[in-house]
């Protein structure tokens, strides 16, 4: 596989951290960019970052020496790069597309972290074990764009990533509704417990916006593309319940479902267990081996436990059983940061690339 020149936008935030220690030593990125804020542009990563490095792994060696760009500065961090990696926190939504559009038709492939493009029809938001197909609205997103190779591709939201798998090869029974409380780790907000410490011993009853991210982008997800945009399915029928709850790293779900044709419960536990996509096919790096994990043991998965299972990301699911208003329940597990934050992203570059849309 060709070896990619890559760049980081955003990379001193908590997203950007993660992206440096996931592509500093990866096969097929090579990262010969990183750029954040004008405040940290001109100042070497460690510099940057200083005290407010948050990941367990020191920073990257080939990366700690490297001066930071001015990720406005489009034109300048674009030059010689094949993808950036964006995890750029601006909560104006307008000014995140405009900047992701500018990389792209700097004929950067753009892949996001970040939620302003989600909606956008003809922007694929994968999640390579699930929609991989939906990498065929890119070349009508390059026309609209008038770009030859650039396009912006963005994963979905980090909570979906631990209910959403288990649910998917669910849906030839008919997956009629779903219920689902997630219980959301303090990094997804950007955070751990120095920097947060109202979250000691406490839990936040609500999330802003993450409800509605919830009950709408699995349809995204689970759409089709039609027309040269991607049309959301219209069912299962969701409703979310979004927690913040002292933990640092791991978001769990206790999901409720319904369907037209109720299986049986060996049924769901074969359809997990031989499950099986288009990553572990291609052998892309970061591919779990086996994608979803049943554990028989009604006290697991455990946050501790198995939130990086296979580096973070594989799913975990256990507690299978009939429920009296809906027809089962289970619970789920993910790594908010890896497996639905920038290893997920990380993941969809290396489906982008397998598939030559790097090139």
């Amino acid at each position: 596989m060709k070896v990619y020149n890559a760049g980081i936008i955003g990379a001193t935030g908590m997203v950007g951290q993660r992206f440096a220690t996931l592509l500093a030593n990866h096969p097929w990125f090579r990262v010969t960019k990183l750029a954040a804020s004008s405040r940290s542009a001109g100042k070497t990563y460690e510099e940057a970052v200083g005290s407010r490095w948050m990941m367990a792994d020191p920073i990257p060696e080939n990366l700690r020496d490297m001066v930071i760009l001015d990720a406005a500065q489009v034109s300048r961090v674009a030059e010689g790069l094949d993808v950036v990696f964006c995890a750029v926190d601006i909560k104006e939504k307008s000014v995140l597309r405009d900047l992701e559009d500018a990389y792209a038709k700097a004929e950067v492939v753009v892949v996001s972290n970040n939620s302003a493009h989600r909606s956008t029809p003809d922007v694929p938001m994968l999640v390579p074990e699930i929609n991989p197909e939906h990498c065929e609205v890119i070349p009508f997103q390059r026309k609209r764009l008038g770009t030859r190779r650039g396009f912006v591709a963005v994963k979905s939201n980090c909570s979906l990533q631990s209910y959403v798998p288990a649910l998917h090869p669910l849906r030839g029974y008919g997956l009629s509704k779903v219920l689902v409380c997630t219980y959301q780790a303090i990094s997804g907000a950007g955070k751990n417990f120095e920097t947060w410490p109202e979250m000691v011993d406490n839990v936040i009853p609500y999330i802003g916006g993450e409800e509605e991210k919830s009950e709408r982008e699995p349809l995204k997800l689970w759409g089709h593309v039609e027309n040269g945009v991607i049309v959301p399915a219209t069912a299962p029928a969701f409703t979310a319940q979004c927690l913040r709850v002292p933990v640092s790293d791991g978001h769990m779900a206790a999901v409720f479902a319904s369907f037209d044709r109720k299986p049986e419960k060996d049924e769901i536990l074969a359809a997990w267990q031989n499950y099986t996509a288009e990553p572990q096919r291609l052998g892309l790096p970061s591919a779990p081996k086996q994608f979803l994990h049943y554990f028989d043991d009604p006290t697991l998965p455990q946050t501790k436990l198995q939130r990086n299972l296979e580096h973070g990301m594989a799913v975990s699911i256990g507690r299978l059983r009939e429920d009296t208003q809906y027809d089962y329940k289970f619970v789920c597990l993910s790594h908010n940061t890896l497996r639905g934050a920038a290893g997920g992203a990380v993941e969809a570059a290396e489906l982008l690339a397998a598939k030559g849309f790097l090139d």
